[in-house]
């Protein structure tokens, strides 16, 4: 069996619609990322992301704490994090009503829209793995060891 260099395209499928960045589109971490496939990842970077993402998907627009009541497993830190990067990205937009108490409730822009695809094969290779794994014996030597 032949080894297949991660991140390189196979001989004769340079043409096909996820072909290779050219090496100049890859930079080192830290840098601002010019491959597509790594500004997709730079927004939805970070454990939990994705799934505050799912919540804007399926709302369209949320308070703090109803993405809070959604996510329970977050901390408020994390939550924080996720909703300034979203914010910075410019996948959702914060909005604050004047008025005491501050509300404040974030909305999902057409940015975060365009992401649904996304999200949407991730959910279906999920279920599809989800489904595969429980339905497959679990073998007894993974070979790790």
């Amino acid at each position: 069996m032949t080894h297949q260099t991660v991140g390189h395209a196979p001989a004769g499928d340079q043409d096909g619609p996820l072909t290779d960045c050219p090496d100049s589109a890859l930079v080192p971490p830290g840098h601002e990322p010019r491959c597509p496939v790594d500004i997709t990842l730079a927004t939805l970077s970070g454990r939990w992301t994705p799934l505050v993402l799912r919540e804007f998907l399926r709302r369209g627009q949320a308070t703090y704490s109803e993405l809070s009541a959604a996510l329970p497993a977050l901390s408020d830190k994390v939550l924080s994090d996720r909703l300034a990067q979203l914010t910075s990205a410019g996948v959702i937009e914060r909005h604050r009503t004047p008025g005491w108490p501050p509300r404040v409730r974030y909305i999902l822009t057409s940015q975060g829209r365009a992401l649904e695809p996304v999200v949407r094969s991730m959910w279906e290779w999920g279920t599809a793995r989800r489904t595969g794994l429980s339905s497959s014996p679990v073998p007894s030597d993974t070979g790790l060891g």
